[in-house]
């Protein structure tokens, strides 16, 4: 008995030694503003949350350009690209729920149907009836989805290593894998060692030199948000629900421009042959030395097959 309690004390001594190493304590959106959210942020209300979005470029474009970002991301993932689109088109990104400074959904429903919902509130609170639709992985599965829902309101698809076809990846950050661990993942509430999330980030890109300590910062902070860890923890844990769009990405017809990482260890790059081969008249364009997200690894050489895919030459 001595020994089994001498082995609890020191898992006990363990555990509470990783998390006051590790805490992170959940911090205000007006906490976090003034870094990750300046000028041209905005905050919009819909469907009662305060939608964390950036509107650049041109008012007066008719069909502008909306980015959606992935799993554990922000819209910050698209500055990039938004310095350069946005001198000849309107671009706007935004924080999907549960990510970012958008903060948790009141319903606390974190589906890709969801999401779809939530782009088309966000869509209709802008006035904007016609759209060039981009997403990266989770992102591109919103994104294909609702060009399958409402067609008529997506003219131009750019699927970025888009998720949406049956998982096989070949690598997955740890942290991924935790957050599907029971207990695990609840210390993963209260704690955020840094060295999981530089891991993670290594693992989705091409280059892990490309990985920059602001960037490290910037997933830490904004996974502090109030109530911002629980949906992330619960995205990773329900089940898939791939069928329906496996089934119907045949039914795109659309322009699209499917672009990837030559070295997406989380969505092969076999899944970007797919797509082209579903989306009749589709372009791919690969890109052999970048990782999961291309669009921010790399967003001077990426955006330029953008600006060719919409005539911005």
């Amino acid at each position: 008995m001595l020994i089994i309690a001498a082995v609890l004390l020191v898992l006990v001594l363990a555990v509470g030694g990783f998390v006051a190493a590790t805490w992170a304590p959940e911090r205000t959106v007006a906490d976090l503003q003034r870094r990750w959210a300046p000028s041209p942020s905005t905050f919009l209300d819909v469907a009662g949350m305060k939608v964390h979005l950036r509107d650049e470029g041109p008012r007066d474009d008719a069909r502008p350009i909306v980015l959606l970002h992935g799993t554990g991301s922000s819209l910050h993932a698209w500055e990039g690209w938004a310095q350069v689109l946005k001198s000849k088109r309107r671009v706007i990104s935004f924080d999907l729920p549960g990510f970012g400074l958008t903060g948790p959904s009141l319903d606390g429903i974190y589906t890709v149907d969801n999401d779809v919902r939530v782009t088309m509130a966000v869509l209709d609170k802008l006035g904007i009836e016609r759209c060039v639709l981009g997403g990266n992985s989770l992102g591109g599965a919103v994104s294909w989805r609702m060009a399958l829902a409402h067609p008529a309101r997506v003219e131009k698809l750019i699927l970025v290593d888009a998720g949406g076809y049956p998982a096989h990846s070949t690598s997955i950050p740890i942290g991924f894998r935790l957050a599907r661990m029971p207990v695990v993942n609840w210390l993963l509430q209260q704690t955020l060692p840094r060295s999981l999330v530089v891991q993670g980030m290594r693992n989705v890109f091409g280059d892990p030199r490309r990985v920059t300590p602001e960037m490290v910062d910037r997933a830490i902070e904004l996974t502090q948000p109030a109530g911002n860890r629980r949906p992330l923890i619960g995205r990773f844990r329900q089940p898939q629900q791939s069928g329906f769009l496996t089934e119907r990405s045949r039914e795109l017809t659309l322009p699209t421009l499917v672009m990837w990482g030559g070295r997406d260890r989380l969505i092969p790059p076999d899944d970007a042959e797919r797509f082209h081969r579903d989306i009749a008249g589709s372009q791919l364009v690969v890109f052999d030395d970048l990782g999961h997200a291309p669009e921010e690894e790399d967003p001077a050489r990426t955006v330029k097959a953008v600006q060719q895919f919409l005539g911005l030459e």
